[in-house]
């Protein structure tokens, strides 16, 4: 497979000035900012989504998972797409279909429509995020410049998704849930018209072949494997159409393993996992983003329906959490560059941890205060994992694959989410057998000793990724790549 290397209007991109370059960086930022608004804000509307609009406890899960099964099956065909059509491009037209798909969502009148209407928000998002990603690591090529604006973008992303419950919450008790979607149509456009301004077009100068059969055949593992997730407890594990989806899942998957493995240029280079740096930013991805995407799925219908809060004060429930996120965010860039990703990946699994523990005890009745405290936990956690996750699935790969190499971060973090809603919620309601209000505060218990394994889980990934054997690992496998693709 010959790398794509940067072309068009600007061929040195070292040329475009400090300030030039900050503005691409704010203006990318600025763009999947509100894809994290609209991530987790639809969480805390999901009480008046489905008193609304008649839905039930498993279309509220398919509310949230339907458009990050989407983006995470999607985001390496984006990538993908903004290296062979100009990142540019890809990128504006994203930033269009998400806004259009913004509008579909105000307008849903069924549960239904509302998951077809997220469903086409997710292949605008599946075009924004990976790109901007490889726009921001072709544009900061110093390693400690580029750490640091990873850094800032890992903020946009972290700040947005702890900041949705407290946005959401003000817009759904002011306005309606349908003011969710509103919010994003003129930042899509502000954003268009910045992009226009401010980015130069680059692509790759060959580009990789397409690949359907992986694209589909992800989407068919993702997909199934949820569907069985989320299913299963309606329908009965043991129901024909559960477990055709966990059977399709598997064959799906070691089909997608074969298919990879064969192909000249594939979807996803299987090589980039030799890696252990690479690796392990998968898996963290997973763990964490499982934790954080299970809380806020379960956290909005424990605030709203076991406590009896309005959505404005279920979101400024989280405010503890937002505001941890956005202070340790940037701490965790500057750390990566300065001193690497082991402090940041293990503190984040500490906080993570601590978090889902304390989480265990929560009840009918327990102190706001210490609610309080654990939701800061984990946005110390979460702030100081992104930067890490980040730069060690982009910083061992050539400059030129990096597109793809954060597309597979990104697609980690959605697959993450996706599971942690299907998993967090299938334990959850596994056991309320009554009314959610009356059972889900110790239903929950289970979930959440759930989420402090995924902090051990990240804890550990941070020691195996940081030693000198994974930067072994990481020099190998870039070599290799390099050698073997070289023309």
């Amino acid at each position: 497979m010959n790398l794509p290397t940067m072309a068009g209007p600007v061929a040195d991109i070292s040329e475009l000035g400090t300030r030039r370059r900050m503005a691409i960086l704010a203006t990318c930022c600025l763009s999947l900012f509100i894809v994290g608004i609209d991530t987790s804000g639809v969480n805390v509307a999901l009480p008046a989504i489905g008193s609304e609009l008649g839905a039930t406890a498993s279309q509220l899960q398919w509310v949230i998972d339907a458009y990050t099964l989407v983006l995470a099956s999607l985001l390496m065909l984006g990538g993908s797409l903004g290296d062979r059509l100009g990142r540019k491009r890809v990128f504006q037209v994203g930033l269009t279909v998400f806004g259009l798909g913004s509008i579909l969502c105000s307008l849903a009148v069924s549960p239904e429509m509302l998951i077809g209407a997220r469903m086409l928000q997710a292949v605008g998002g599946a075009m924004m995020n990976p790109v901007a990603m490889s726009i921001i690591t072709n544009t900061f090529t110093e390693p400690k410049e580029r750490a640091r604006a990873i850094g800032m973008w890992g903020t946009a992303i972290g700040v947005s998704m702890a900041l949705g419950p407290l946005v959401g919450g003000a817009l759904v008790d002011g306005i309606g849930w349908e003011a969710i979607f509103w919010l994003n149509v003129p930042v899509c456009l502000a954003a268009c018209i910045l992009t226009a301004i401010l980015v130069p077009e680059s692509k790759a100068a060959r580009a990789r072949r397409p690949d359907p059969a992986g694209q589909f055949l992800i989407l068919v593992f993702l997909a199934t494997l949820t569907y069985g997730i989320i299913e299963g407890r309606g329908l009965g594990w043991d129901s024909g159409l559960v477990v055709g989806a966990f059977t399709a899942a598997i064959v799906a998957l070691l089909l997608f393993l074969l298919v990879e493995s064969r192909r000249h240029e594939p979807l996803l280079d299987l090589r980039f996992f030799h890696s252990v740096p690479f690796s392990s930013s998968v898996i963290g991805a997973v763990l964490a983003f499982s934790a954080m995407g299970g809380f806020l799925f379960l956290n909005t219908l424990y605030l709203q329906q076991v406590r009896g809060l309005s959505p404005l004060q279920a979101g400024l429930m989280t405010l503890p959490m937002a505001v941890a996120n956005a202070v340790f965010s940037p701490l965790s860039g500057r750390l990566v560059g300065d001193r690497g990703a082991r402090v940041p990946m293990v503190g984040a699994g500490v906080m993570v941890l601590a978090s889902g523990v304390m989480l265990t005890q929560a009840g009918h009745d327990t102190s706001m205060w210490y609610l309080g405290v654990a939701y800061l936990f984990l946005g110390v956690g979460m702030g100081l994992v992104n930067a890490p996750i980040t730069n060690a699935a982009v910083s061992g790969m050539p400059r030129s694959q990096a597109g793809v190499a954060s597309a597979i971060a990104s697609t980690s973090r959605q697959v993450g989410i996706s599971l942690g809603v299907a998993i967090f919620g299938a334990v959850a309601f596994a056991g309320i057998e009554g009314p959610v209000s009356d059972g889900l505060a110790t239903a929950s218990h289970p979930a959440w000793v759930l989420m402090a394994l995924c902090g051990v889980g990240i804890i550990i990934v941070g020691f195996v990724s940081t030693g000198r054997w994974a930067a072994r690992t990481a020099e190998r496998t870039r070599e290799q790549i390099v050698a073997t693709t070289a023309p």
